[in-house]
């Protein structure tokens, strides 16, 4: 059974910085087309960063800059690296994974697993 499990996620003031991991299991970040997903209350889920097998990127131009998003291939784990946080990037952060290049990279449904989310919070 493929997993997908984040962590990493709190409470912190604006101008900080987190980092979050997203575990997976029966299937290998190096192969997968990987993507960092946020929603917040009352609002769509949006695609923050993914990073493909060629170690190639996409940024959403709200996080560009601030956020980095990094793969550890041996130990199967996905990174999203946060910083200069603003109360704006208070979501669930989720994990995805696709078998192959999404058409639509930023299209939930282009994805075929989703981890469970893990929150934070920035204030300000």
């Amino acid at each position: 059974q493929v997993r997908l499990v984040e962590s990493g996620g709190g409470s912190l003031q604006a101008g900080g910085s987190l980092s979050l991991s997203c575990r997976a299991s029966q299937i290998s970040v190096r192969n997968y087309f990987m993507g960092w997903f946020r929603q917040a209350p009352g609002k769509e889920r949006e695609a923050v960063a993914t990073i493909a097998s060629d170690d190639s990127t996409f940024y959403a131009a709200s996080v560009k800059g601030r956020f980095t998003i990094s793969k550890d291939n041996d130990r199967n784990i996905l990174y999203l690296h946060m910083s200069s946080l603003k109360p704006e990037d208070t979501a669930m952060y989720i994990c995805a994974a696709s078998l192959g290049r999404p058409a639509d990279i930023l299209r939930e449904a282009e994805y075929d697993f989703w981890g469970q989310g893990t929150q934070v919070t920035v204030s300000s």
